[in-house]
């Protein structure tokens, strides 16, 4: 017979923490800084995110074997922390192959180990690549209490991990996540997991990574979900935080009693959950509703953005970031960024005319530098560009003046960029964007020049969007408002602009859209209204340039599908 209010509620903390791959010694503190914390407050339970040892996504450092072994070092190390309530940790486990891997930690020892069910290979995932699949649930039994443990793809499915924790009757789903993050994802994740909860008439508690690793940033928003999908609780946004609420497993038994939906699931033939021997935390005061509201999308994006620099900046190991600033609209938003995320402090522009560079770009370059607070460096390069041309000048003798010499003042550019990083040790920020990615209007060794890209997955209409939010948003002309209004151009000969060799932004970005990150043919654009021949133009454009991207710095993750290991398209290619 099922259990109806008979057992007190229990008290669960999600510790949502920021992690380096690769520094388990530097992640297990963190563990058990946040055990210290969880024991506190009282808590029955701590869970922690997705190969919290190891950081996610480990990649190729799970085919060293020693890579496991230290991992499960470190999370012995953690169980000798854990006196009173459980942990639930997320770990690789080597036991005759590497798995993805929850253990359940109480007593000062490792009483059960979770195997994740569902691996995810598609998009940036490559979970199949490094592992093997786990093949049967884990239920067990705390305080009276029965938990169902999930492993983040694991729950994004109703069958077979969430129904069979369904059947088993579970008052609690507890699921470990490193799900990264891009533009509106917080919110569907949210209505998944809602849903999820309420189909198995249980609270879901999860615990997600944040912060940037590479062009991956994890925006957290871990959050704890009653019986019938309401959130109870939600961590905070792109920071680390830790959740504390109180659970009562008669809500989801009650509700199992009102709308039985276990009714209807087949019969599965399953062991009973798992007794845990642990010992009760002591009791501690209310922990109170912490419920942080999410944050609009051009504040989402702009958090992103600021944690994908700032953590790979930081975690790298750079002092700071070196800026080529046109005075246009791309290279100024980029410095905003950098200066919202390291301190302006850490931010030095560099300012490089040549003899097309308008005064106003001067002018905007300057003004932007003084509002932000960064240095501004001066490097006019005309009499490089000069030199450049001279040493040329016999072998494009009898050959007109074209793109080439164009090209040589953008790799006169990225080359004293990259001799002042060389000198400082700071980091050049890349400041193309992915309108002008997609369709090679950037130059190799050029302005493509940079160890992080930031704008990479961000089109020119969102650079706009973003520089209109940041000025709104901070009640000031942060970036120059000619920066925002006047033609974009890439000033490399009289009188350019972009739109001589683009289609306007307004009717160039929806067709990158459409066939970069929907998969959209030709024809289907066509059928959609766009132009014909500007169609095929900016396709043929696209995979033309795939050569360039390969070459050019990895950038934030920022739409459900960006350049790099969410498309994965061959260099050399005729179908398009």
């Amino acid at each position: 017979m099922d259990r109806v209010d008979d057992f007190s509620p229990v008290r669960v903390a999600l510790a949502q923490l920021n992690t380096v791959v690769g520094d388990i010694a530097g992640n297990t503190r963190l563990v058990i800084e946040a055990l210290e914390r969880a024991r506190a407050a009282g808590a029955d339970l701590t869970v922690f995110p997705e190969l919290v040892l190891t950081g996610y996504p480990p990649e190729d450092l799970l085919l060293r074997p020693a890579f496991a072994r230290d991992s499960e070092r470190a999370l012995h190390e953690i169980a000798q922390h854990v006196t009173t309530g459980a942990a639930l940790v997320g770990c690789v486990e080597w036991d005759g192959d590497c798995f993805n891997a929850a253990a359940v930690v109480a007593d000062g020892r490792v009483q059960q180990v979770y195997h994740k069910r569902f691996l995810p290979n598609y998009g940036v995932f490559d979970e199949a690549r490094y592992f093997r699949a786990g093949d049967s649930p884990l239920v067990v039994e705390l305080f009276g209490l029965r938990v169902g443990v999930a492993i983040c793809e694991d729950i994004w499915y109703p069958d077979p991990v969430a129904s069979d924790l369904s059947a088993a009757g579970v008052d609690v789903i507890a699921c470990l996540s490193a799900s990264p993050w891009h533009g509106g994802k917080g919110d569907a994740r949210e209505r998944m997991l809602a849903t999820r909860a309420s189909d198995c008439s249980a609270a879901l508690v999860f615990c997600n990574q944040v912060g940037g690793q590479d062009e991956l940033v994890f925006d957290g928003r871990s959050a704890v979900f009653d019986a019938a999908g309401t959130v109870e609780a939600r961590a905070a946004q792109f920071a680390t935080d830790m959740v504390i609420a109180d659970i009562d497993p008669g809500i989801s038994v009650r509700r199992r009693l009102r709308e039985p939906l276990i009714r209807r699931l087949p019969q599965r033939a399953m062991s009973g959950p798992v007794a845990i021997n642990a010992t009760r935390a002591p009791a501690a005061a209310s922990p109170g509703r912490h419920l942080v509201a999410p944050i609009g999308p051009e504040a989402e994006i702009w958090a992103g953005l600021v944690t994908g620099i700032h953590d790979y900046v930081g975690k790298n190991g750079f002092p700071g970031v070196v800026i080529g600033l046109s005075g246009g609209i791309d290279s100024a938003l980029t410095a905003a960024l950098a200066a919202d995320a390291l301190g302006p402090e850490a931010v030095t522009g560099v300012r490089m005319p040549s003899v097309f560079t308008s005064q106003l770009s001067g002018d905007d370059a300057q003004t932007l530098a003084a509002g932000l607070g960064i240095a501004l460096v001066d490097l006019p390069i005309a009499a490089v560009v000069e030199r450049f041309e001279a040493v040329l000048a016999p072998v494009f003798a009898g050959r007109a003046r074209d793109v080439t010499e164009e090209n040589l003042q953008a790799r006169t550019r990225g080359t004293l960029l990259m001799a002042i990083s060389n000198k400082t040790g700071a980091l050049v920020l890349a400041t193309g964007n992915k309108s002008e990615i997609s369709v090679g209007y950037s130059t190799l060794y050029g302005d493509m020049v940079g160890g992080f890209a930031p704008l990479r997955d961000i089109s020119k209409t969102w650079v706009y969007r973003l520089a209109v939010w940041r000025n709104t948003s901070s009640g000031r002309e942060v970036i120059p408002a000619s920066s925002i209004t006047r033609p974009p151009t890439a000033e490399l000969r009289p009188d350019q602009l972009d739109i001589d060799s683009l289609p306007p932004y307004d009717e160039l970005d929806p067709i990158i859209e459409g066939y970069v990150e929907h998969d959209l043919d030709q024809e289907q654009m066509i059928a959609a209204g766009h132009d014909p021949a500007v169609v095929r133009r900016v396709v043929r454009m696209i995979e033309r340039a795939e050569y360039k991207r390969r070459q050019g710095p990895i950038g934030i993750k920022v739409t459900p599908r960006a350049f790099g290991k969410d498309r994965r398209m061959p260099v050399t290619s005729r179908y398009f």
